[in-house]
């Protein structure tokens, strides 16, 4: 049987993969994209249909194929993506065996989440002692299939049932501390996390169970309110949005997403048929949430609770989201204090509420008038200090002019009062900045190693990779260039050159080592993130290239003992690099 990599690989073209999951622009013979794993404004995200292969050259500065993509996209391992790719392109796998320790320990405690939330499951529906969890549901108006959609369960009121039924399952007490479902004590023993607890089953975008939320039925109680799993190698709340899985279809359907604050905010609209709502755990909006929703939707509209935490919430999402160039817009619920409440009083005044929701700068301007209605001067300056900042920070100047007007009007001020006060916003921003260590220029060796990639990576992307070759090549060698991954491969290239014929680019590929051929990838791609080379561009770089090549023998040479050939020879590289000087800039 075939390496059921290449095969999942020959069955699913890169770029129309990848394009299922973010938009793609043809940029020569390769593909180009703002980088979907982090922000950026400048695409440095180039896709290969020839090499079949991605490479992010911005911040992440990884790259690789379609399982390499999956992996990075949905945060799982290696073998996951081959299963899920497999699944997808009827690939087998039985005959393939692949050593993946990390996918071995998740998928055991994905498994172990699973057993867990059978088990609350199992005592929520069918033991008496779990009568006050299906009560407390039933007073929320929470129908039986909506317990089951989502897998309520309930953790008894003890200190080890839990763990005796994973012991059971063969798991053991430091795994299940691992993976958040035990506490230890002081004394070394384990006891359960969740007790007496009504339980919801976190899930990430594939549906896995990553972690638990459990709350506390008895409001007389001292303890919190809802314990969450902690850090565990499967649950990262930073990262995770309750409910993604039920509603990431809905979500890309009406390119919108509803972010809610609490599993009830999220599960009563959905059970009414509000499907496109995801809850967050914590308060604030963090980048990866949004980098995730990202994903699905460039609209996003937040239901928060109608409180000023809430509202403090809200403005610490939305520096996160302009830089992600997200439409961010508000509800405002004039029924009930969240949405929950909201759907069980009213639910056709929830629907319309949706329906009028507020960009995030009208609904700053609108909260700020609230808090400062008098009509002072004392009054006005609080709510230019309030919103200005925000203000400020708008990437795109048409919505930045339309709201320094808008404030204008509503202060009676001059637009250029506002943006004289913006500069100077402008201005402590620069100032703050300018105390953070400064990015320090390239080396000159970092520098030598970007235009090695810029001008192989021009020669593998011409037309006739041969021909630009020997323009090249006729005053370089491979001992000028500084990485020996470089030098190897323009020696295969040299020596397939020597031989004729045509060049193929996969062919080539193919007669590297696989420590060079993933090099060579990433150097293939390199030029399709800056101005494409002119013929002057061309001489200049590979003059360059020959520059650092003579320093670097003078150098090493003067550090030699002395001999006569010592002598003729750097005699001979100080007039050949005065020649090679004569052609650069000074």
């Amino acid at each position: 049987m075939d390496n059921p990599v290449e095969e999942i690989k020959r069955k699913l073209d890169v770029v129309e993969y990848i394009g299922s999951f973010i938009t793609l622009k043809k940029n020569g013979r390769n593909f180009k994209a703002i980088c979907p794993f982090h922000s950026e404004k400048t695409p440095s995200f180039v896709i290969s249909p020839e090499r079949q292969i991605w490479h992010c050259f911005g911040a992440c500065n990884d790259g690789g194929d379609v399982v390499k993509f999956l992996m990075k996209w949905e945060n799982i391992t290696f073998i996951e993506a081959l299963k899920e790719l497999a699944r997808k392109t009827g690939v087998t796998l039985k005959s393939f065996s692949f050593e993946d320790k990390i996918w071995k320990k998740r998928e055991r405690f994905f498994n172990m989440n699973l057993l867990a939330a059978e088990f609350f499951a199992y005592l929520l529906l069918k033991e008496k002692f779990a009568g006050k969890a299906m009560d407390y549901l039933v007073t929320r108006g929470i129908k039986p299939a909506t317990v089951k959609r989502f897998q309520l369960g309930y953790a008894p009121q003890s200190w080890d049932s839990l763990k005796l039924f994973l012991k059971k399952k063969k798991y053991a007490d430091e795994e299940m501390l691992e993976n958040g479902l035990l506490v230890k004590s002081d004394r070394g023993s384990f006891y359960d996390r969740f007790r007496g607890r009504l339980m919801f089953p976190i899930k990430d975008s594939r549906g896995f169970i990553i972690g638990f939320s459990g709350r506390n039925l008895d409001n007389k109680s001292k303890e919190a309110k809802y314990i969450n799993t902690p850090e565990t190698p499967t649950y990262h709340k930073r990262e995770t949005l309750y409910g993604i899985d039920l509603a990431k279809e809905s979500i890309k359907k009406e390119n919108n997403v509803y972010v809610v604050e609490g599993e009830f905010d999220m599960i009563t609209p959905y059970q009414s048929g509000f499907t496109n709502f995801v809850a967050v755990k914590g308060t604030a909006l963090t980048n990866e949430q949004l980098l995730l929703l990202k994903r699905y939707t460039e609209k996003v509209t937040l239901t928060l609770d109608a409180d000023s935490a809430g509202e403090e919430s809200t403005k610490r999402g939305i520096e996160e989201a302009e830089r992600l160039e997200l439409e961010v817009r508000i509800v405002r619920l004039e029924i009930g204090k969240d949405p929950d409440e909201a759907v069980r009083t009213d639910i056709s005044g929830f629907k319309k509420a949706l329906s009028k929701s507020t960009p995030i700068y009208d609904f700053l301007i609108e909260s700020a008038q609230r808090k400062f209605p008098e009509e002072t001067s004392f009054a006005k300056k609080k709510i230019a200090d309030e919103v200005l900042p925000f203000i400020e920070r708008i990437t795109n100047p048409i919505v930045k002019s339309h709201y320094v007007k808008k404030i204008a009007d509503i202060l009676g001020v001059s637009e250029e009062s506002i943006e004289s006060m913006l500069m100077t916003i402008r201005r402590k921003d620069k100032q703050l900045k300018s105390f953070k260590p400064k990015t320090q220029p390239l080396s000159k060796e970092d520098r030598q190693l970007m235009i090695e990639k810029y001008l192989l990576s021009y020669i593998f992307q011409s037309d006739d990779p041969f021909a630009v070759g020997n323009r090249i090549f006729s005053h370089l060698e491979s001992q000028d260039f500084l990485l020996p991954a470089h030098q190897k491969i323009i020696e295969t290239f040299l020596d397939a050159k020597k031989k004729g014929g045509n060049f193929f680019l996969n062919t080539f590929a193919g007669k590297l080592t696989p420590e060079l051929r993933q090099s060579f990838d990433e150097l293939y791609l390199f030029a399709s993130v800056g101005q494409p080379l002119e013929d002057e561009n061309i001489n200049r770089l590979s003059n360059e290239i020959k520059r650092y090549s003579i320093k670097r023998e003078i150098k090493q040479l003067l550090s030699e003992q002395e001999t006569e050939k010592k002598k003729q020879r750097l005699v001979f590289l100080n007039q050949s690099l005065k020649e090679v000087e004569k052609t650069l800039p000074s």
